[in-house]
């Protein structure tokens, strides 16, 4: 009787946590869907900027401008953008460990490395290795926004201006679909501007003239590139967390299933023992 009990006192648990998974899948489903839309509507202004780039790029030698230098490269900074709660599957050591390549590939000490961590996984693992965290910022329920991407251009263009580093790069969860999301590690600091077809490409007669158009132009461009990451990386947390609850809900179903089997054979066990002690006790007294 006594592991009849614990048998169901584990399978009350054990819906107890199918009750909370299914729970949490509902609420990151309807999270993602607001998420998506924002990352699917924001593409194709993101994807305008870079044509409007490339056709600067076509269009002759760019004027200087701080946001263009090239220099010896010393020190990098990244951004990476990770969730502020787990239960996501490795989303977070994922791109913790996109970044860990980064540097190994870079050959880069600990000392030329300076975070910028949007979300408390990445920042809790990074300050607890002692690497230099130039700014942090929680990664909101509802996702990041215009705020939080003004916030993180500002402290990397600062940063890079004031030559603290001389590259930067985004790492973050590109949004492929609820179940895949992508690690990507993508330069935005010096902006270079992306390479196209040249046969194709349009005539533009740019005004106001290119150094003024630019001086406007590079630092929304860098602002587009960082709102980008952010939503992608929001809609990757909200499918990823989906994605592992749904998968742990139908492992407690499993385990249900398993444990209810294992309860029954003990009670029928417990069943056939008493009807045997009866039975025997039967022929007993007739003996």
């Amino acid at each position: 009787m006594r592991t009849l009990r614990a048998m169901r006192s584990r399978i009350r648990a054990a819906k107890n946590i199918q009750q909370i998974t299914r729970a949490m899948k509902l609420v990151s489903a309807a999270r993602l869907r607001r998420a998506q839309d924002r990352v699917l509507a924001a593409r194709p202004y993101a994807q305008r900027m870079d044509e409007i780039m490339r056709e600067l790029g076509h269009a002759g030698d760019l004027p200087d401008h701080p946001l263009l230098q090239r220099r010896e490269v010393r020190h990098v900074g990244f951004v990476i953008i990770t969730s502020d709660r787990g239960l996501c599957g490795a989303y977070n050591m994922n791109l913790i460990r996109a970044l860990q390549t980064a540097i190994r590939e870079q050959n880069l000490t600990q000392e030329q490395v300076c975070l910028v961590c949007v979300g408390k996984r990445g920042y809790q693992f990074f300050a607890k290795r002692g690497y230099t965290i130039a700014l942090y910022r929680p990664m909101p329920t509802a996702g990041a926004g215009l705020e939080d991407a003004r916030a993180v251009t500002s402290a990397i263009s600062e940063l890079f201006q004031t030559e603290q580093v001389d590259r930067v790069y985004l790492v973050y969860a590109h949004f492929v679909n609820p179940v895949t999301q992508r690690p990507t590690v993508q330069q935005v600091l010096p902006i270079e501007p992306p390479v196209g077809d040249e046969d194709g490409t349009r005539e533009f007669i740019f005004e106001p003239p290119a150094e003024e158009l630019l001086e406007r132009l590079l630092p929304r461009y860098l602002l587009t590139q960082v709102l980008q990451a952010l939503l992608e990386a929001s809609a990757s947390e909200h499918g990823a967390r989906m994605t592992a609850m749904s998968m742990a809900s139908d492992n407690a179903g499993k385990m249900i299933q398993e444990l209810t089997l294992v309860m029954n054979r003990l009670r029928q066990a417990a069943i056939t023992k008493e009807i045997a002690e009866v039975v025997g006790g039967a022929e007993a007294l007739k003996g």
